[in-house]
């Protein structure tokens, strides 16, 4: 009798950590696709702002200072690092692209070391050294398609 009570017991432990433990493998997004789009805005009105390293405020940006200020005009504190901004948004099909959707890019041989916001219709805003501005640019053009590695949403 006490074999069944301990074998009983064990089976609900293990049933009921097995529930407890259980994770979903994806992340569940809770910004809102209209909150995510105002982001995707305030990021557009600073086309034509300069690059800066490190920089996060309309006198200058970095990658992922644009979407650290972008974010923070709807209320959402994003980190400042494309590799922190990749683990914190979840993951999502380049075909199920919405407005405010984060781009990751590898670049010089980094991964995910440049991000954009996505706009629609395939372009997406960001903040290149490169360039020197703040811009838009297309997920078709050879350089882009090139160094796309993933689509994220927060």
């Amino acid at each position: 009798m006490i074999g069944n009570r301990t074998c009983i017991g064990l089976w609900t432990a293990l049933l009921l950590s097995a529930c407890a433990g259980t994770t979903s493998s994806t992340k569940e997004n809770v910004l809102s696709a209209s909150a995510s789009a105002q982001a995707a805005s305030y990021a557009s009105a600073m086309i034509g702002k300069p690059y800066r390293y490190a920089g996060s405020t309309p006198q200058g940006f970095d990658c992922s200072g644009l979407v650290h200020y972008s974010y923070a005009k709807v209320g959402v504190q994003t980190p400042r690092d494309t590799g922190a901004l990749s683990k914190l948004a979840s993951a999502i099909e380049a075909g199920d692209l919405r407005r405010g959707d984060l781009l990751f890019f590898d670049e010089d041989g980094k991964k995910r070391s440049h991000v954009g916001i996505y706009l629609g219709a395939r372009r997406f805003v960001h903040a290149p050294s490169s360039s020197g501005k703040v811009r838009t640019d297309s997920l078709d053009a050879a350089y882009w398609r090139k160094h796309f590695v993933e689509a994220r949403r927060l």
